[in-house]
């Protein structure tokens, strides 16, 4: 179950908030707890016992480090404890068979691959309870004692199977003592209404494009729609994620919960630096925080800079994946972010509208990369990108796909936002937008019978 569906839509949400609502407070959190359990398990009824062991292992880990601070030794048994437990259950469900196949392929043995399959958000929280730990064990915060506010943390359902990537001292306080109000609850429902419009009527749209690109044959097709293909995937994975991550925020806001922005128009960014801190804020966070900066971040000279950068986007490759095209991925960013800050990023400060070239033309390479798990397609695909291929293939899809391409480009600009904030204060036409494009949405999912969740690998 995700919230671009009618099932969410219109039984789960229905439901949840109806009872979040009529419930007294002190056992909201209790409430937001099994809601977020029963939302997990209906997508996934058979890894329940893996939530709950992640939520009791933190837990414990977190009281043991809190109550024997004067036993540093304790103290680094428990947040061991914390780290093996996360990452070892990450490793186990995503990357086994990985390994599995690659020492195969290395040795020519043929171990059986294990029948696994990959718990939802699994990526997502685990990072998020391992960052618990670890601000416990640094005095950042103190541990949670209440199990069933910790619980409800762990597994808050807006934000468990896509992000935002939310820390405990993102929202430790409100955990305690948030109030909603209608003001909140308006603003919740636009954020979530938005994020479903981007979803539905733009990420659904334009994906469809790129699985046509894909059914055809990547040898099949010309330079042109190759490249309009992979444009239709950069657009559908940036509208996807964004508009889970508005629909997240929403609904946070609508339990009582400021959860942290997680995109800023990252495609009309001047560097890749600039990009990553406008791409997956939270995830870029995470990382910086959590691994570049304990590796010494660029604290110890530059060489140790830029192999702590190489290692902190290796990382951030694999972790979206367990295929080398992901690692590969990670690796280009790594290679590009050392150059800009060895020498490139002050000449594109400097300059007005190379920059944006530059950074969409290999941000479209990169999503190339990221969308072909194949690396024998990923080089057809490459290679017709750069042959010159001709064909009148493309225009057909360009007819049919322009208007989409077209409002998506200008959604993905200030421009769009700039024009709401200016309309918004006329309280008639900014109920008429929300309304349009909810109606319009849920039309959409009623009749569609493509919907794809683009990040269930996590």
């Amino acid at each position: 179950m995700v919230f671009s569906s009618i099932l969410f839509l219109f039984r789960f949400m229905p439901v949840a908030f109806l009872l979040y609502y009529i419930t007294p407070r002190r056992f909201k959190n209790l409430v937001i707890l099994l809601l977020s359990l029963a939302f997990y398990s209906w997508g996934e009824p058979k890894y329940f016992p893996i939530m709950v062991a992640s939520i009791l292992c933190d837990y414990f880990a977190s009281q043991g480090i809190e109550h024997n601070r004067d036993k540093q030794w304790v103290c680094r048994l428990c947040l061991v404890f914390s780290i093996v437990f996360n990452i070892g259950m990450l490793m186990f469900f995503k990357y086994t068979n990985f390994f599995i196949e690659n020492f195969n392929a290395a040795t020519g043995l043929s171990i059986e691959l294990l029948k696994l399959t990959l718990p939802l958000g699994i990526s997502f929280y685990t990072f998020q309870t391992l960052s618990y730990t670890i601000d416990v064990y640094r005095g950042d915060v103190k541990a949670e004692s209440n199990i069933i506010d910790f619980g409800a943390f762990v597994c808050l359902f807006p934000q468990l199977i896509a992000g935002p990537i939310v820390k405990y001292t993102d929202i430790n306080r409100e955990l305690k003592t948030r109030t909603v109000d209608l003001g909140q609850i308006q603003e919740g429902v636009k954020w979530f209404i938005f994020g479903l419009g981007k979803k539905v009527l733009i990420a659904n749209n334009i994906g469809s494009l790129w699985d046509e690109v894909q059914r055809l044959g990547f040898a099949n097709v010309s330079t042109p729609l190759a490249w309009l293909g992979i444009l239709a995937f950069s657009l559908q994975i940036y509208f996807d994620f964004s508009g889970y991550s508005l629909m997240a925020i929403g609904l946070g806001k609508m339990l009582g919960f400021d959860f942290p922005q997680n995109f800023n128009l990252p495609y009309i960014s001047r560097s890749m630096t600039e990009f990553w801190r406008r791409w997956h804020m939270t995830l870029g966070s995470w990382f910086r925080e959590y691994l570049y900066i304990p590796l010494g971040g660029n604290r110890k000279g530059k060489a140790r800079m830029y192999l702590n950068l190489f290692i902190v986007w290796a990382a951030t490759g694999f972790w979206h994946g367990a295929n080398w095209n992901f690692l590969f991925w990670g690796i280009m960013f790594a290679v590009l972010l050392i150059l800009e800050k060895a020498w490139l990023l002050k000449y594109l400060e400097r300059g007005k509208i190379w920059p944006h070239v530059y950074v969409i033309f290999l941000l479209l390479l990169s999503w190339a990369l990221f969308a072909i798990t194949d690396l024998s397609q990923l080089g057809v695909f490459l290679q017709k990108l750069f042959a010159f291929h001709g064909g009148s293939d493309w225009v057909y899809y360009l007819r049919s796909y322009l208007v989409t391409i077209v409002a998506a480009i200008l959604l993905s600009t200030p421009l769009v936002e700039k024009i709401y904030n200016k309309i918004k204060g006329i309280k008639w036409v900014n109920i008429g937008v929300l309304a349009l494009i909810l109606v319009v949405s849920v039309a959409y999912l009623v009749d569609a019978t493509y919907n794809p969740f683009l990040y269930f690998r996590f």
